[in-house]
């Protein structure tokens, strides 16, 4: 990982999110010598309540961090960008039975390009977040690196940034480990030190999912049916509400396995495919079921962090999904928008919606939305 440059004389702009690692990466912008503005973002207006939304107690996080270091804090509403372009196509996505996910389109959209298009205006040289992310030149092109804790590494939800994004940004917990950047923050006397890390989609929370889903995306029940024997087995409220791989929430856990389905009687369900035609979700039994294993994957919606495709039949690493180890792959195709990419081993649980990401060792080459297999 290459070092944090030197800032005299130039001044960043850091998203502050009311947590250590963004507190951090202030704390170390600051020391290298730049000149440090706090930005906190809010992005979520619908029911910010404070029973799932932490946004307020964030804020004060915030402020408590600004004040411990000696930097001025902006509060920029960047709602109307995220309902426009993250929330709309995250509806739409599971309004046609796929499973998208929103914190990289918001990553995307949102905290490298409203954020990033603000903190200029304010005449910024750069802008900073606590991802757990590299970035380097090489030959006159950004790289977007792993991070050195690789249980933490941030790089698949940051994977569609392109020249101009990484060319300006600064992910100063590049080298840390978490253990150190909390560490740091006790060290330096931020409250924050010890603070919870935030989980769940974004605007989401810790709420429910199922529950904020249903008030954007009405009820419609359908059929719960075994894949191998077609048999029926329950009910659901709507194909929206469930993903493949899930286990949880089907409510058919004491039906006994069908013959031929080659697991034992008891073992749990996992929805294996919805059939949105028919709004019949399809379920088989065991985790290791042939069904929810794939060999390769189509993907659309293609982003490319140098600029141009990488090349085909070459073996690669890709991920489906956040911390997951990269899987040895083959691109076979691209054109016209679309890879296929292929596994060396089957991947379990490749969902529609969700993300694929490609990397060459440390390094991320972007990746697309996956379409299916």
């Amino acid at each position: 990982m290459t070092a944090l440059e030197d800032g005299r004389g130039k001044t960043v702009v850091v998203g502050l999110s009311g947590g250590v690692d963004s507190a951090v990466a202030a704390l170390l912008l600051k020391q290298r010598g730049w000149r440090v503005i706090g930005l906190f973002m809010k992005n979520w207006e619908d029911d910010d309540d404070g029973e799932y939304c932490s946004s307020r107690q964030d804020l004060i996080d915030v402020m408590s961090v600004a004040d411990a270091l000696g930097i001025d804090v902006e509060v920029a509403n960047f709602a109307r960008e995220y309902r426009e372009r993250v929330f709309s196509i995250f509806l739409e996505e599971y309004r046609a039975g796929r499973t998208p996910n929103p914190d990289v389109l918001c990553n995307s959209e949102i905290k490298f390009s409203a954020f990033l298009d603000h903190a200029l205006a304010l005449g910024a040289d750069r802008i900073a977040t606590g991802h757990y992310a590299g970035v380097r030149e090489s030959d006159g092109r950004f790289q977007l690196l792993k991070a050195e804790d690789g249980v933490k590494d941030q790089s698949y939800f940051l994977h569609r940034l392109d020249q101009r994004q990484l060319s300006q940004t600064l992910f100063p917990l590049a080298g840390l480990l978490k253990r150190e950047t909390r560490r740091m923050a006790g060290e330096a006397g931020l409250h924050v030190a010890l603070k919870k890390d935030s989980t769940g989609i974004c605007f989401i929370g810790e709420r429910p999912f199922k529950e904020f889903l249903m008030r954007y995306l009405p009820p419609q029940k359908g059929e719960i049916r075994g894949l191998d024997d077609d048999r029926l087995l329950g009910e659901h409220d709507g194909l929206a509400y469930h993903t493949l791989g899930q286990r949880q929430g089907l409510r058919i856990g004491g039906v006994r396995g069908g013959k031929g389905s080659g697991t034992g009687e008891h073992e749990a369900w996992y929805v294996a495919k919805k059939d949105m035609a028919r709004n019949i979700l399809y379920v088989v039994q065991g985790r290791e079921h042939p069904a929810l294993f794939s060999e390769e994957l189509a993907a659309g919606r293609l982003s490319w962090i140098a600029g141009e495709a990488p090349r085909a039949h070459w073996v690669y690493g890709a991920r489906t999904r956040y911390r997951q180890a990269d899987a040895p792959c083959v691109i076979e195709r691209i054109g016209e928008g679309i890879c296929r990419i292929r596994f060396a081993a089957p991947q379990w649980a490749v969902t529609p919606g969700q993300s694929a990401a490609l990397y060459e060792g440390r390094v991320c080459l972007g990746g697309g939305v996956i379409l299916g297999p």
